[in-house]
């Protein structure tokens, strides 16, 4: 089937990334709006739909301009108003420190993810490889794939990552304490051992010849470093919600648990898949090199 190029190809880098601002804009308001008309008690349920009516309305972004790309920014935008919204409508309830370090760590993870996508993405001409084979692949059903597929199901991961986060800023808990300093590092380690890695892969493609295997730095003892960052990040989250209430929140960790396991079955074998067809020697390389933990073996 042949492919009909992304709308608005033409544009430059800066005026794609320009284009993609005004829609995170106007996806905003439209949160803001809604949440605005919204009387309902549970703060956990207006999140949830305020997520997902901002999901559909990039959705509709992404069909128009024909680029399922212009979700992929989403992923880590959308967890820092929705933190910053349940700390601020609970301040009474919460524990002011804890939901305060959550907030700043989301925040900090947020800003750095949503940067390292815009250096890397070269405008409105570019759409994710993945995408582009789903489109080749399903056809005229693409429509329903983009919307649930590659918007919906990876909204409704990252809000249940987000679930320690509620917890920790708008439930009432325990003081902040030990387990809340454990979290807050673990979580910064995370956030550390993913932009180290993102920064050598950046580097290394940079000046890499075709076929060349990663195999430096962080990457020399783990093909997914940036990966295993990501998933140690919502582990650490995890932990300020047992840190609030063991008790109460401990099925908070499912979100944490649901991106583990995506990683783990669909995400890491579809790339080496894909680097075991493209490149010689990736075989080996994955026989010698844990998936994740970036040691030696």
């Amino acid at each position: 089937m042949e492919l009909q190029p992304p709308r608005l190809a033409h544009l430059s880098k800066a005026a794609s990334l320009g284009l993609v601002l005004a829609i995170y804009i106007v996806t905003l308001a439209v949160a803001v709006g809604f949440v605005e008309l919204t009387d309902w008690q549970s703060l956990l349920l207006i999140g949830a739909a305020a997520d997902v009516v901002c999901t559909v309305v990039i959705w509709l972004f992404s069909t128009a301009l024909r680029n399922s790309s212009m979700y992929d920014a989403y992923w880590s935008v959308a967890p820092v108003p929705l933190a910053f919204y349940w700390w601020l409508s609970s301040q009474s309830e919460g524990n002011e420190t804890r939901a305060m370090v959550v907030t700043l760590l989301v925040t900090i993870w947020g800003i750095r993810l949503t940067y390292n996508w815009a250096r890397g993405w070269t405008g409105m001409k570019h759409e994710d490889w993945r995408y582009t084979d789903y489109r080749r692949r399903t056809g005229k059903l693409y429509p329903l794939v983009d919307l649930f597929g590659i918007h919906m199901f990876p909204t409704v991961q990252v809000f249940l990552g987000m679930l320690p986060v509620w917890a920790a800023c708008a439930r009432p808990g325990a003081p902040f304490g030990a387990l809340d300093v454990v979290a807050a590092i673990i979580t910064a380690v995370a956030i550390l051992i993913e932009g180290v890695a993102d920064n050598q892969l950046r580097d290394f493609m940079k000046r890499r010849k075709p076929g060349e295997i990663m195999n430096e730095g962080l990457w020399k003892h783990s093909r997914h470093p940036n990966y295993f960052g990501q998933i140690m990040l919502w582990w650490g989250l995890y932990g300020f919600a047992l840190a609030a209430d063991p008790a109460a929140y401990w099925w908070t960790g499912i979100g944490a648990l649901a991106i583990n396991i995506m990683f783990l079955v669909v995400s890491v074998p579809l790339i080496d898949t894909r680097s075991i067809e493209r490149r010689p020697g990736f075989a080996e390389h994955c026989e010698k090199t844990r998936m994740f933990i970036p040691l030696p073996r």
